[in-house]
Order: C-alpha cells, then structure tokens, then sequence
C-alpha cells in the first residue's frame, strides 16, 4: 500500500472536516431565538418556523460536528497507525525498504477508511438538514411553499447530495480496490 497517498487522503479528510467543524460552531453560535433574525415579517403567519424547526437547527448542528469529529478522529488514529508501523513495523534487516511503504492490516486500514469517509457522509447530510431549517426560520417554512426557501434549499439538496454521491462512490471504490 502506498501510504503517502492514504497519508494525503487522511489529511484531506481531517482538513474538510476540520472545516465543516468550524462552520457547525459558528452555525450554534447563532441565536435563533432572537426575533430580528426571521425575515418573515408577520408573527402570525403560517410561514413562521415553530419552536420545532428551532429546536432541529441546534440538534442537527450537534449531530454533525459528533460526526465529524468521529471521522477526524479515525482518520488521524488510522494516520497514527501508519506512522508507528514505518517506524516499527519491519525487522531490522529491511531498512533497504522503501521510506514510503509499511505493513498494515489492509482489511483493518479499509475498514477505518470507510468508517471515517461514512462520518464525513453522516455529518455533511445533518449540516445539510441545519441549513435547511436554518433557511426555514430565516425565509419562511417549506410547508408554506415559499419561494424564497425553495429557492435556497433546491440547489443546496441537489448539490450537497450530487457531491456526496460522488463522494461514496470514491469512498466505495477505495473500500474495494
């Protein structure tokens, strides 16, 4: 296994999450409950997000960033595994080896791949599930039909949901391959 390749994807995925971790804390640092926050200019109106939406944004956001830190934290345990078995992992006699090849557990490095890339999975599909009832208390319910939301959530499922396809389909083929 070339691990200088895994090594970069480990990177990558701690990186992303790291990222996304960022924005599920800045997303609970917002108080939805402050009445100037909703552009939905009527109280009484249908469109007005109940205390249920408000209830979800924060639930979603949590469970997102316990996503990402499980997948950060496999992916940096699976990095940690293959830095002690480059240093260890070969009898004395092999330092004629190749710096970047080590011996791991393949099944086991798969398994940890796959359980860190379904963190990342879980955790960008529930800040997908925020955001959309963030935009639902901001611009009015989806239930309502605004076109506001529609038109903010739309593109947002459709894009999150194309490159997370693409996202397991690589995942997959890692798993694999």
């Amino acid at each position: 296994m070339t691990t200088s390749i895994h090594i970069s994807a480990l990177d990558g995925i701690v990186n992303v999450n790291s990222l996304f971790t960022f924005a599920v804390f800045v997303g609970l640092a917002w108080n939805p409950t402050d009445p100037s926050s909703s552009l939905v200019n009527d109280p009484t109106s249908p469109c007005v997000a109940g205390p249920a939406i408000v209830e979800n944004i924060v639930s979603f956001h949590v469970f997102s960033f316990s996503s990402f830190l499980f997948s950060s934290l496999i992916a940096l345990a699976l990095k940690q595994a293959l830095r002690i078995s480059k240093t260890s992992g070969f009898p004395s006699n092999s330092h004629h080896l190749p710096e970047l090849y080590v011996r791991v557990n393949k099944g086991s490095f798969r398994v940890g791949m796959l359980a860190s890339g379904v963190g990342s999975v879980v955790g960008c599909v529930f800040l997908m599930l925020a955001l959309i009832n963030v935009v639902q208390f901001k611009l009015g319910t989806l239930a309502c039909g605004s076109g506001f939301s529609l038109a903010a959530v739309v593109p947002l499922v459709i894009f999150v949901s194309s490159a997370l396809l693409i996202y397991s389909c690589i995942v997959l083929y890692a798993f694999f391959c």
